[in-house]
């Protein structure tokens, strides 16, 4: 159990620290941004790199990523005996950097990825890279050991194995939490892992072509009973009207990926792309996963300070943490390939 002092201390560090980010007001500092070296002095005034652009874009979204990690990990270290939830909010790192590590080792990518120093918090030893058994061994990924890792199309199954993997035991860390630490998380993780699933079956169906019946077997079910919250992770009974966060995912999978008039009443029509005059139309994965993200980043903003002194104040810290990451790493993307920082807002539907 957390004791009062390390909250109020959480509480008081996490509020300056997304006072100081580029986050809800902050993401207008990034507008007027066109350059590469524009974005280093800004987000690195102290440390800003001498460095042709093409290093310079390598080097600079490593050190965003390291930097998150840093602000993360610190949060976290307030306290004496962190909770599973946030230990496992943090090994989210961990799981990309696994799915990196095999698409490495399987050939789909030509390069050693880097990986994510997470300190005392990472278990896998991603310095014996590329032996899998030396880095898995005696960790929750040994199972992969036992799996064919050059299977699938692209890697695509197990990474999605992965998923399912890391948000069901991320669910299931909940529940050792009192309702009054979980309520904010637990309703940002149920629409994460639900649009999640639902941005999946869009991207498999739409760009592998995979049958509905492929899809169904790879989605995260985790139920959540006849009313949001009231049954925990073990219950596995049917009940009957009882609700899994892969229902808006399956009821997808009937509908007709040109045929706008399929999706008028599904549960997440306000994600999908809109119809433009006289263009023909089509679901678009990438503008239903940015248009995910946005919806989740504002539920992160809306309930960071609601309730103060609770375990949900460091588990949104970290979610908004996480989108300021992504989002500064796709505004130097897009100044890599000659955009403009309002260009990549624009893209993303990001309101500065």
């Amino acid at each position: 159990m957390t004791g009062s002092g390390e909250r109020a201390y959480a509480f008081a560090k996490a509020c300056g620290a997304i006072g100081k980010s580029f986050v809800g007001k902050g993401i207008s500092r990034l507008s007027s941004v066109t350059r590469l070296t524009e974005l280093d002095r800004l987000v690195f005034p102290r440390k800003t790199r001498d460095l042709p652009e093409r290093e310079l874009l390598v080097d600079l979204e490593r050190r965003i990523t390291g930097r998150a990690v840093k602000q993360i990990a610190a949060m976290v270290r307030s306290f004496s005996n962190p909770p599973e939830l946030l230990l496992r909010l943090v090994r989210s790192y961990e799981y990309g950097d696994i799915k990196s590590a095999l698409s490495a080792i399987t050939g789909a990518e030509a390069k050693k990825p880097e990986f994510t120093d997470l300190g005392d918090f990472g278990t896998v030893n991603f310095k014996a890279f590329p032996d899998l058994a030396a880095m898995v061994t005696d960790t929750e990924f040994a199972f992969l050991l036992e799996e064919d890792i050059h299977a699938g199309k692209d890697g695509i199954l197990l990474q999605t194995k992965l998923d399912r993997r890391y948000y069901t035991l991320l669910w299931n860390s909940l529940f050792s939490l009192p309702g009054k630490d979980r309520a904010a998380i637990e309703k940002i993780l149920a629409e994460e892992i639900a649009l999640r699933n639902a941005s999946w079956a869009l991207r498999l169906r739409t760009y592998y072509g995979m049958s509905p019946e492929e899809i169904k077997n790879i989605l995260v079910p985790i139920k959540t009973g006849k009313k949001h919250g009231s049954r925990g992770p073990s219950d596995t009974q049917e009940v009957p009207g009882e609700r899994t966060l892969a229902d808006d995912a399956l009821a997808s999978l009937s509908m007709a990926l040109d045929n706008p008039s399929d999706w008028e009443k599904w549960g997440r029509t306000e994600f999908l792309n809109p119809e433009k005059p006289g263009a023909p139309w089509k679901a678009d994965p990438r503008y239903f996963q940015n248009a995910a993200a946005q919806y989740l980043y504002r539920l992160a903003r809306q309930f960071f300070r609601r309730n103060p002194f609770s375990l949900d104040t460091v588990s949104c810290f970290i979610k908004l943490k996480q989108f300021e990451e992504d989002l500064l790493t796709s505004v130097a993307e897009g100044l890599g390939l000659g955009l403009s920082a309002k260009d990549v807002f624009a893209m993303l539907e990001v309101e500065p």
